[in-house]
């Protein structure tokens, strides 16, 4: 079987079967819910371990920039790690091909009705490939600041991406994902000026939720603070 035709197959199955384990746990309360899901995202994180792979979540709303982070991040470590991206989205496998330009394996999963990914769906990609070809795992979550708050995925790291574009109040409306996030990227710094957008009041209102947050500020358009997120990554 052909590479790629392998690829859609393991994307096909991985789906079919996180669709069979989600309508199992329809009767299951919501804590019961993400019980169960935290219990496999740390089986997940155990077994990414075992195999010395670096793994991140990456959150944001839709046109926040999450794709073309990755195109950049991707575009500088492709030739020195082995890097896989896992897409989550309602439909379409766009940010995947675009990610894929870059030669780095991707697997889309749809989720259709769902706004966020979680762990099964990740559980049944990761056993359905070879985790020895990989140093690092980066996961595109479905695009919203809302959803994905309530899914654990077992990376190492949760990343949250924002832009100026959202406005000031983004990050005070958003609370929980921040909590829950090691590194916070600012994005679309290049339209400050543009959009008078309050740079400063988003920074503090991450560190006033979140102390422990990195915040970084990142232009994809003039790469400024790409190379500062590769070494916040420690992938240097």
């Amino acid at each position: 079987m052909k590479e790629r035709e392998f690829e859609r197959v393991v994307e096909l199955e991985s789906r079919k079967l996180a669709r069979e384990d989600n309508r199992q746990i329809v009767i299951e309360t919501q804590k019961e819910v993400e019980k169960n899901n935290n219990t496999i995202a740390n089986l997940i994180n155990n077994k990414l371990h075992e195999h010395n792979i670096k793994s991140f979540d990456i959150v944001g709303a839709i046109g926040a920039g999450k794709t073309a982070i990755l195109e950049k991040i991707t575009d500088r470590l492709a030739q020195k790690f082995k890097i896989l991206v896992i897409c989550g989205d309602i439909t379409t496998r766009v940010d995947a091909d675009r990610i894929q330009k870059k030669n780095v394996d991707t697997i889309q999963i749809n989720t259709g009705r769902e706004c966020a990914l979680n762990a099964y769906y990740i559980n049944k990609v990761i056993n359905n490939i070879d985790l020895c070809k990989y140093n690092i795992i980066f996961i595109e979550n479905v695009g919203n600041l809302i959803c994905p708050a309530e899914f654990l995925l077992g990376m190492d790291k949760r990343i949250i991406v924002v832009s100026t574009t959202e406005g000031e109040w983004v990050v005070e409306k958003h609370p929980l994902l921040f909590k829950m996030s090691e590194i916070a990227i600012i994005n679309k710094i290049d339209l400050v000026e543009r959009l008078e957008t309050d740079l400063d009041k988003m920074v503090n209102d991450a560190k006033e939720i979140n102390p422990n947050i990195e915040v970084i500020l990142t232009s994809t358009k003039t790469d400024e603070g790409i190379e500062d997120l590769i070494k916040k990554l420690n992938l240097k």
